[in-house]
């Protein structure tokens, strides 16, 4: 039998979550902490790692608020070793290649600004992501005065596409 559930993720606005599954989290909560502070200077974050044994969620971060949260929602979603990442002052593409390179990350679920959503499967063993519901679904596609404001957008951040 599998019951499956959705977990909505807490989050204040404008705060970036990354979701992941790794392994050994009672020191990978520490070593993805330090990779985060060392990627992004003035980053602020929590972290929170679900441990399979002793059954806990391991966090720590340089941010009070964001550390609760993101224990809290890392103890929702409820599946070992997954591990939930709240940030301020950084983007995902600024941390992604140093969590994903992190050796004892087995994998990225998704990361955005969006509202965000665990889909979960408990068994009788335990929990596991099936997958992440980033945002609402797209509903139309861009038109040529849509694409030309996101090309100035792109360039004026620095990325030219011609």
């Amino acid at each position: 039998m599998v019951k499956i559930e959705v977990v909505d993720i807490e989050k204040p606005e404008g705060v970036e979550v990354i979701i992941g599954q790794g392994n050994f989290s009672i020191f990978t909560v520490d070593d993805l902490a330090r990779a985060l502070l060392t990627a992004v200077p003035r980053i602020k974050f929590g972290i929170a790692m679900n441990e399979a044994k002793p059954q806990l969620t391991r966090f720590t971060g340089n941010d009070p608020e964001l550390e609760q949260l993101a224990a809290k929602n890392a103890l929702k979603i409820g599946a070992g070793h997954v591990f939930v990442i709240l940030m301020r002052n950084a983007f995902p593409i600024n941390v992604l290649n140093t969590v994903k390179n992190h050796p004892a990350v087995a994998m990225v679920y998704g990361a955005s600004e969006n509202p965000f959503q665990v889909i979960v499967a408990e068994t009788e063993l335990g929990r596991s992501i099936l997958g992440v519901v980033d945002g609402k679904a797209a509903n139309r596609i861009e038109t040529e005065e849509q694409k030309k404001e996101r090309r100035e957008l792109v360039e004026k951040i620095g990325y030219k596409i011609d």
